[in-house]
């Protein structure tokens, strides 16, 4: 027994040295899916991980990162502290991950990036959702501007300090391509390889353009319940929607008598799948004729593979119309976003008047990019630390600076 164990023990430490045990993906892969163990890489070299493989470590960074965390307090369209159900940034993105992993397995493409993907791609969005975006953006305009989806590519690349040989996390290639859906030309001319797509009109992988597609579908119909709970849409009012006629008509046939709730939570999760399986069809059928042997054809291809039919990107746009007209725009939502916008300006020109205010590691952090560029690295490092702020610290930091009343030096602490 004992021989039996040292000769496994050996057995053991040699696999491991010669990383015989390095674990890659156990699903089926497709010969033009993402393949971990043909990677293009890090920009950091390192070992490859055992009993995981390459995305599943960046899943795992992604995840234990400060600023995965504080998209607990990030909303969508809701100010975090105006209801403690409505989505916010995390919950948005694991649902986002939940379908980009169902699609991704069904089509034989790689889960585990594409669940990185779907974790990762709000990382870089403002507090105040997209009225904190719109205000840093125009904040921004003399200095660069300010894109969320290249801000998320920051965060992973530059503005996580965990590692001691490296700053951000040291996603693999295919994981930050994921993240950076859109792009102006010229800043993916200063992002080499990774900008070259936006540049010469190429494709990304089958993976990152599932993502961003189950990252509508979440959206969309997330935005719809949410806006129901709030009362800012009614149901009467959505029947004139095709996408969400049909499923009603379906539940209320089958199921009578349903509450309010139910019925709502009956209806979304079928308009889901419906959109989920349409995507997974016509993907499937224009995988088909284009027949890409390799993730290198899919990247030459001149639309993206993975898309919806046309009946239903007729009917998502009807959706989305309804939306914008009857949610984004409702008067309410627009109180809450005119607010955030004001708090972000404020902040914003508070510290480029004197950046002496702000808390001593987000000065630090100025002073080394605007040693780059000075007023534009100053700019740079305030909209790092706006963007990185949740809804909930916004608000008390705006408070600490511009209301007389917190004048006491415990209040003024950040």
């Amino acid at each position: 027994m004992i021989t039996a164990r040292n000769n496994w023990l050996k057995l053991f430490e040699l696999a491991t040295k010669n990383k015989i045990m390095e674990h890659t993906y156990s699903g089926s892969l497709t010969p033009y899916a993402c393949n971990d163990r043909k990677s293009l890489g890090r920009a950091h070299d390192e070992e490859t991980p055992i009993y995981r493989n390459n995305y599943q470590r960046d899943r795992d960074r992604i995840i234990h990162s400060a600023a995965f965390r504080r998209l607990e307090y990030k909303t969508q369209v809701f100010v975090n502290h105006e209801g403690d159900l409505f989505r916010t940034r995390l919950t948005h993105s694991l649902e986002v991950a939940q379908i980009a992993r169902s699609i991704a397995r069904e089509l034989g493409l790689h889960e585990d990036l594409s669940e990185a993907i779907a974790l990762s791609h709000d990382l870089g969005h403002t507090p105040f959702g997209h009225a904190g975006q719109t205000a840093l953006n125009e904040c921004m305009k003399d200095h660069g501007g300010f894109e969320h989806n290249l801000q998320s590519l920051r965060v992973v690349d530059t503005l996580e300090q965990k590692y001691a040989e490296f700053s951000g996390l040291n996603l693999t290639y295919e994981t930050r391509e994921g993240i950076l859906k859109h792009c102006s030309k010229n800043n993916a001319k200063k992002l080499g390889a990774l900008g070259e797509r936006f540049l010469n009109k190429t494709q990304p992988s089958l993976e990152a353009q599932l993502t961003d597609l189950s990252d509508e579908t979440a959206y969309n119909n997330h935005d719809v319940d949410d806006g129901l709970r709030y009362g800012l849409i009614r149901i009467n009012d959505l029947l004139k929607i095709e996408l969400f006629r049909k499923q009603h008509d379906i539940v209320v046939k089958k199921y009578p008598g349903l509450n309010d709730r139910q019925l709502i939570h009956e209806i979304i999760r079928r308009m889901i799948n419906v959109m989920v399986v349409d995507l997974i069809d016509t993907s499937r059928e224009n995988i088909a004729n284009a027949d890409p042997k390799s993730i290198n054809d899919v990247r030459q291809q001149t639309a993206p593979l993975m898309a919806f039919s046309e009946t239903m990107c007729e009917q998502k746009l009807e959706l989305k119309q309804f939306l914008r007209t009857n949610l984004y725009q409702h008067y309410r939502v627009h109180r809450m976003s005119m607010k955030a916008f004001s708090i972000i300006k404020a902040l914003f020109e508070a510290f480029m008047h004197d950046p002496r205010i702000l808390p001593t590691e987000a000065l630090e952090h100025c002073k080394k990019l605007e040693g780059l560029n000075s007023k534009d690295g100053l700019a740079r490092g305030i909209a790092d630390y706006i963007a990185g702020m949740t809804d909930r610290y916004a608000i008390i930091e705006y408070e600490r600076i511009f209301n007389p009343r917190q004048l006491s030096f415990v209040n003024l602490i950040p």
